[in-house]
């Protein structure tokens, strides 16, 4: 396996590690709000990415992670800044629902469920939220994903 292929699956796992530290959470009962979600899919894409670019051997494709990689920092940094007040959020900062259910149901799914809000910190550590964490996280493994490119 080439090096490039090893800093590529390196940045992938990187990904795959945080998206399953954030289902991890969820769990532990640490509902995801709606910015939580957000940061969720650039990992998902990240992790597609990595694997479509070491089977292919796409080269091309590695910009396209540390894009993804970069998009879930930046929301992570955005998320950092609703949460402590530097700028406002989203007026809509709930969890999503199980569509499999009828509509009445559905709607008192709705109507009872606690709103999970995006300008609170759930879990800290050493005084970053894990907004802040997925931020500082992912913005390193922009760097590898670049370091992978310039192979």
């Amino acid at each position: 396996m080439t090096r490039r292929n090893r800093l590529v699956l390196l940045a992938a796992l990187g990904s795959a590690a945080l998206l399953l530290g954030a289902f991890g959470f969820q769990a532990l009962g640490y509902a995801p709000c709606k910015l939580c979600l957000w940061q969720r899919w650039p990992h998902g894409a990240a992790i597609v990415i990595g694997v479509l670019a070491v089977w292919s051997g796409g080269r091309w494709l590695i910009p396209l992670g540390a894009c993804a990689a970069a998009l879930t920092g930046g929301l992570g940094i955005y998320h950092t800044g609703v949460e402590r007040g530097w700028w406002q959020g989203p007026d809509t900062c709930t969890s999503g629902g199980d569509l499999a259910k009828s509509a009445g149901e559905l709607l008192d799914q709705i109507m009872n469920a606690p709103l999970i809000r995006c300008d609170e910190v759930a879990w800290s550590l050493m005084g970053l939220s894990m907004a802040s964490w997925n931020a500082i996280l992912s913005f390193a493994l922009v760097a590898i994903w670049l370091a992978a490119w310039r192979r």
